[in-house]
């Protein structure tokens, strides 16, 4: 019996291991949300389309398995635009059905017609139309297979008269997910084996892609005494259960993890593709064990590229390797880390009770959250509490948008997350800028009945745009946000609110929070002025905040300078 291009493409997705769509109906998808209805397949119905994808992008990078959305022509297809981008940068397996007018008024300017194509093949791992009926399913299928194994968006684009046209559906087009194991060959890593014997100190850096080799990883340190520095993303995969961890690189990290880096003759990048040039050593070698070609060496110079899996290619290499029994090294990371575990703990004492620190917040959200918590954070000030607060124990779950920057993507993406898992708790660290830019998606928490957890750091400003003004030595423009009461926003809403502004109330009130059955929302009056303190203060970044300072000064904002001293230097 012939079916239509809608069941056929619905029927695809659910084969596929799809379990939601996230979107808004409308005209050129009618007859599809037509099909979805009668389907096993949950609507999850957005108030905004970005949010959609955030929430599918949230839902697959948590669970792997294939989540969808759906929008109509033109404007309701391009509002997804955003948030598929930080979906397929975060590497979650989404399709998206992007869908056009119908077939007789295309190339006429018709109103809402776009080039879909143009738009999404820039940020996708499969782009097409479904052209004829009998393309429907082999075209979803391979999509799907596309996201799913290349681990990105893959986007079907559908005219809405090709909704209802019909096809016998004959051929049985399947999704295929082949799990192959990769590494160098023995030539190489006998080559690399001869350089990490004859390297006196040996690093190794892991990112996400080595986020399947944590014992291999734990086990060549052991036999090296080498630290493991990780990128951010790496830090639930690696960073539990590892005495070898020493944090983190960059300008979110921590000295140790710098110094791990800049002190080794030999840098092992593993799965590694951190994008800051500045923050690889000048003079070790740098090797790098990548599954992706075109990642080798497009980050800083390396002296040795291998292609293959992180897991398979160190279960080759350690027993190749010579046993390193000084621990010079190593041992001067981990006492630095120490170090800098405390003041990341000291940082959040609080002394004053009418000054709340963000990360007084994130260390009393780090005792009092679940073992197997998900949390999300928005990007800026909200995403550094979370990284260097909030404790990874292979149980916890961590998402941000470090690869595309994006606002707003914090509670969308945790809507997705907590739909995909709603025994587990899930929260979502906002920055104020980010909940005003998406605040209207909070009724589809209610609608939808989702118990998401939302914790605002209200501090009235684009906290980590202001910090580079002011480090660059300006007088920070255009920062300031002019809030409401998120608390009672949201009880407006329907959602469970509450606000605190003295440091003596937040244990209670976040206690009730987090124990509130449905959506709950905390909104926490932070420190305006708190600098996000990168691993090692510079004299030039010093010169350039006393730049701003004076400048702030002859503008009449004494009082600013005059609180950034003493909320980050003399407390």
């Amino acid at each position: 019996m012939a079916k239509t291009v809608a069941e056929i493409v619905v029927d695809t997705i659910e084969q596929a291991g799809a379990k939601r769509i996230y979107g808004i109906p409308g005209d050129t998808i009618n007859h599809f949300t037509d099909a979805v209805s009668r389907s096993n397949l949950r609507w999850v119905h957005v108030r905004h389309e970005e949010v959609g994808a955030f929430a599918a992008g949230g839902e697959a990078y948590m669970t792997g398995e294939l989540a969808v959305c759906a929008g109509t022509c033109g404007p309701g297809s391009l509002h997804f635009v955003n948030g598929i981008y930080e979906t397929h940068r975060n590497g979650a397996p989404v399709l998206l059905i992007a869908s056009d007018v119908d077939r007789r008024e295309k190339g006429f300017d018709f109103p809402q017609e776009v080039d879909q194509h143009k738009i999404y093949e820039q940020h996708s791992v499969f782009c097409e139309y479904i052209s004829h009926p009998a393309q429907a399913r082999r075209i979803v299928a391979k999509a799907a297979q596309a996201a799913l194994t290349r681990r990105g968006v893959a986007v079907v684009i559908v005219n809405g008269d090709m909704f209802t046209e019909k096809d016998d559906d004959k051929a049985d087009w399947q999704v295929y997910r082949p799990d192959p194991r990769t590494r160098p060959s023995d030539s190489e890593l006998a080559e690399l084996a001869r350089d990490i014997d004859a390297a006196e100190k040996v690093t190794v850096y892991a990112g996400i892609g080595a986020r399947d080799a944590h014992d291999q990883i734990v086990a060549l340190c052991e036999k090296l005494n080498a630290p493991m520095v990780h990128t951010t993303r790496a830090k639930e995969w690696l960073e539990p259960d590892n005495p070898y961890n020493v944090g983190v690189n960059g300008i979110l990290g921590n000295k140790a993890g710098v110094e791990a880096i800049h002190r080794a003759d030999l840098v092992l990048c593993l799965g590694c593709d951190f994008a800051y040039t500045q923050y690889y050593p000048a003079q070790a070698k740098i090797v790098q064990v990548d599954i992706d070609p075109t990642h080798l060496g497009r980050r800083a110079p390396i002296h040795m590229g291998l292609i293959g899996d992180s897991a398979t290619t160190l279960d080759a290499l350690t027993p190749m390797l010579a046993a390193k029994p000084d621990r010079a090294h190593l041992d001067k990371a981990l006492d630095q880390w120490r170090e800098d575990i405390d003041g990341y703990r000291d940082a959040g004492e609080e002394s004053d009770d009418t000054l709340i620190h963000p990360q007084f917040v994130a260390n009393m959200l780090d005792r009092v959250a679940a073992d197997d918590a998900i949390f999300v954070s928005d990007v800026g000030t909200p995403m550094v509490w979370m990284l260097r607060h909030i404790a990874a124990n292979g149980k916890r779950r961590f998402l941000n948008s470090l690869l595309h920057g994006t606002m707003a993507s914090a509670y969308p993406q945790a809507i997705g997350a907590k739909i995909a898992y709603p025994d587990r708790q899930v929260i979502a660290m906002c920055g104020d800028g980010g909940m005003t830019m998406l605040m209207g998606d909070l009724l589809t928490l209610v609608q939808e009945k989702v118990p998401l957890k939302l914790l605002v750091f209200n501090n009235s400003t684009l906290g980590f745009v202001e910090m580079e003004q002011r480090v660059e030595g300006l007088v920070d423009h255009y920062t300031g946000l002019e809030n409401p009461d998120f608390s009672k926003v949201a009880e407006a809403i329907g959602i469970a609110g509450w606000r605190v502004d003295r440091a003596s109330d937040l244990s209670a009130a976040m206690d009730k929070w987090l124990a509130e059955p449905g959506p709950a929302l905390l909104d926490v009056k932070v420190n305006r002025v708190e600098l996000v303190m990168p691993p090692e203060v510079k004299l030039g970044q010093v010169a350039s905040t006393a730049l701003f300072g004076v400048k702030a000064v002859l503008s009449g904002r004494t009082k600013e300078v005059v609180s950034l001293l003493r909320d980050n230097f003399l407390r």
